[in-house]
């Protein structure tokens, strides 16, 4: 597939990605009609601009190309683990495992802390070195949540190709946008009158 260089190409956030991170990741490569791919995490500057928009990192995180690298290769096992759930097949086993070495790489739980002069506190540690260890952690855990959770059987593929990301369904809607509903519609359309024309 070529590679758009432009990011106004990519369409509006799919239903849910304001409440799972993890749908968010699995769309940020996104599939366009004529062959064309928008990949919002392509260099280690976009990939610290989309983990910063979502509070995960520090505008000045200084991202490496193995930490885009590494962003980039969750994505496809996350997208790995909503399309076996999505089509009610069973997870790749390399899938799993790494979300759930993402998750356990670093702790995501704040920690006792004791200070000599106020006493005890939780604070969850952060030093830079373990940035993008903790926005993989975070991201992984919420693919996990989002798998298990309430929300899981909401959880679907778009059904206007080429489109290839994923959103929690709305009632009956199985498109991430309108762009890709006016899309599958015009599809439906064309196809009937096609239909009509050949009989």
């Amino acid at each position: 597939m070529k590679e758009s260089v432009t990011e106004e190409a990519a369409l509006p956030p799919a239903q849910g990605e304001g409440e799972h991170l993890s749908l968010a990741l699995a769309n940020s490569a996104i599939a366009l009609p004529g062959g064309h791919m928008v990949d919002l995490l392509r260099t280690p500057a976009l990939a610290n601009h989309w983990l910063t928009e979502r509070g995960l990192a520090p505008v000045d995180a200084g991202m490496r190309d193995m930490c885009a690298t590494q962003l980039r290769a969750l994505r496809e096992q996350i997208r790995s683990l909503f399309a076996a759930h999505d089509a009610g097949l069973p997870a790749l086993p390399a899938a799993v495992t790494a979300v759930n070495d993402a998750m356990t790489r670093v702790p995501t739980a704040p920690l006792l802390r004791w200070d000599d002069k106020t006493g005890p506190y939780r604070a969850t540690p952060h030093p830079t070195t373990e940035i993008v260890d903790h926005a993989l952690a975070t991201l992984a855990a919420d693919a996990a949540d989002l798998l298990t959770g309430p929300d899981a059987d909401r959880l679907t593929a778009c059904g206007s190709a080429p489109c290839n990301r994923y959103l929690l369904r709305h009632g009956r809607r199985h498109w991430c946008s309108t762009r890709c509903g006016d899309r599958a519609r015009a599809a439906r359309a064309y196809a009937r009158r096609t239909r009509t024309t050949t009989e």
